[in-house]
């Protein structure tokens, strides 16, 4: 395999991302009652797409595996979603799909309303498992194999870095 190549994904593209995200909401009419950031990535674009919506933001600890600390919250959602809530739940990345499609599944077990929720990222591999709603960038992993560097993300080590884009090896291959 070849060596992984780090890209970083600044901080104004974050910025413009984000108001792309809340552009594309606006012009279809769609506004949800709740944010929901993902532990860890989505937590920096929720809270700055909670600032630019101007809508309240929880978290959801997706990366930790605690199990109290999601659990408790996903039947929380499921039930604002069956009194008729939106909610957009929001990540950095969606590549292989793995946590969007375990957070869909969660919700689905809980009884949540499917056509309540929805998924907004800024950048959205075309070839994930997964799909999402909202988009500020589409790559394609069979042509596109650089490892993104969020702001969040600048301060871990290159050894963490490359250990965590390993986990899925086929996404860089």
């Amino acid at each position: 395999m070849n060596a992984i190549v780090f890209t970083s994904y600044t901080h104004d593209e974050m910025v413009a991302g984000i108001h792309a995200l809340a552009a594309a909401m606006e012009a279809e009419g769609w506004r949800p009652a709740l944010l929901v950031g993902v532990g860890r990535g989505g937590l920096a674009p929720g809270v700055y797409l909670s600032h630019r919506m101007n809508l309240p933001l929880v978290s959801i600890d997706h990366s930790t595996r605690i199990a109290p600390f999601g659990a408790e919250l996903i039947t929380v959602l499921a039930e604002r979603t069956r009194a008729g809530e939106q909610l957009l739940f929001v990540e950095d990345i969606n590549d292989s799909g793995k946590t969007i499609g375990e957070i869909r599944a969660a919700l689905a077990a809980e009884g949540a309303i499917d056509t309540n929720i929805r998924f907004a990222v800024l950048i959205d591999n075309a070839l994930s498992a997964q799909r999402v709603d909202y988009r500020a960038r589409t790559i394609d992993r069979s042509l596109h194999k650089d490892w993104f560097i969020f702001p969040w993300e600048a301060m871990a080590p290159r050894e963490k870095l490359a250990e965590e884009a390993m986990e899925v090896p086929e996404r860089l291959a």
